[in-house]
């Protein structure tokens, strides 16, 4: 993104499939909300755990959206989902502690336990597991000579966009808790599905360290807030931790993401506007000769296989920003082992982009190939 701001800077007609996060802004109610608490409220600091009016509604919409009754105490607002990876990692596991993860996978999955002394342990994924951690893959890195105390899933998952059936999701989170192993599951992208809703693990286990996020469905990216539901044995440890790493989560962006909850009908079809990118990318980079690509079940994603046209992602991702004016993410960024095989196409911008990016990349490889 930082070489398409560039070239758009030197007047470059750039298109960006790169970015991670919605074209478009919070729902209007989301907005007047926060006019209201400017004109109305000093917006000192919160409880660390944040308002109790907006984890009350948290509450309420996992008993909406999913049929699960999660207290409100085990509840916590953060400063985006990033705020809440570091007070988890921090709260459930002790230093060298190795935790799994799919390879690929977003990249602070590697880099926020490790700043933490902690070990991440890739799992390289493909087709065969539908991209993503299996029950098998835990058991045998559980029983394996140095073990594993954590794991993390998400799902759908980015870069893929991939995602856990129940019954994949139930052999994991009953494989972990044979075997001991703390679960997290990032489910910042439920929501964005394209055929069967999302399964919040909350729905088999309270055990599990479940991350969402305001950014993503919400339309909320830049007031950075985000949430989890923590197993009650780690709620303390976790608000202490808040107390004294974030004081508490910004104050405006709580008094307006209680109105996000009641903004579904707009924020549905924002969904459906996905569903139009995704059909278009979906029907056109074949004639590109892009045709394979992972499960595209959910988030704003394609994970593509161009290892037909290229040894070396980035190279190909620079020379198709610089030559066709289209910006995608080299695959490196996920998965350091079998990265340079794949690009990451976002489907998150404007519908008239993704035909105008197909149009491009397809005659951009056409000239390279002739």
């Amino acid at each position: 993104m930082k070489q398409a701001n560039r070239l758009r800077a030197r007047g470059k007609d750039v298109l960006y499939l790169c970015v991670g996060q919605p074209s478009v802004g919070a729902p209007a109610p989301v907005l007047q909300a926060a006019r209201e608490a400017i004109a109305t409220d000093v917006l000192g600091y919160t409880d660390a755990m944040g308002m109790m009016a907006l984890r009350e509604r948290i509450s309420r919409y996992y008993h909406e959206r999913y049929g699960v009754d999660v207290p409100v105490e085990r509840i916590i607002v953060t400063t985006g989902s990033s705020g809440a990876f570091m007070l988890g990692f921090m709260a459930a596991f002790d230093a060298c502690a190795r935790i799994a993860l799919a390879q690929p996978n977003y990249p602070p999955y590697f880099t926020i336990p490790s700043s933490l002394d902690l070990v991440p342990v890739p799992v390289s994924v493909d087709d065969s597991s539908g991209f993503q951690l299996t029950g098998s893959h835990i058991a045998t890195l559980a029983q394996g000579e140095n073990g594993i105390a954590g794991a993390v899933v998400a799902s759908p998952a980015n870069p893929t966009g991939t995602m856990l059936s129940l019954a994949a999701l139930g052999d994991l989170v009953a494989t972990c808790e044979r075997h001991g192993v703390r679960l997290i599951s990032d489910e910042i992208y439920h929501g964005i599905t394209f055929g069967e809703d999302a399964i919040t693990a909350l729905e088999l286990t309270d055990h599990a360290l479940v991350i969402n996020s305001f950014s993503k469905y919400f339309c909320m990216t830049g007031w950075r807030l985000g949430w989890m539901v923590l197993p009650p044995d780690l709620a303390e440890r976790v608000e202490i931790l808040a107390q004294h790493f974030f004081i508490s989560p910004p104050t405006l962006s709580q008094y307006a993401a209680i109105k996000a909850f009641d903004c579904t009908d707009e924020l549905d079809a924002i969904v459906q506007g996905y569903a139009r990118n995704r059909e278009i990318l979906l029907n056109e980079l074949p004639g590109a000769g892009i045709s394979h690509f992972a499960p595209a079940d959910g988030a704003f994603y394609l994970y593509g296989d161009v290892s037909g046209l290229t040894n070396d992602s980035t190279a190909f991702c620079k020379a198709m920003l610089e030559e066709a004016g289209v910006a995608a993410t080299p695959g490196i960024d996920f998965d350091q082992a079998n990265g340079a095989a794949y690009v990451r196409f976002s489907f998150a911008g404007e519908e008239s982009h993704m035909v105008e990016a197909a149009r491009r990349i397809k005659g951009w490889l056409k000239s390279r190939s002739g």
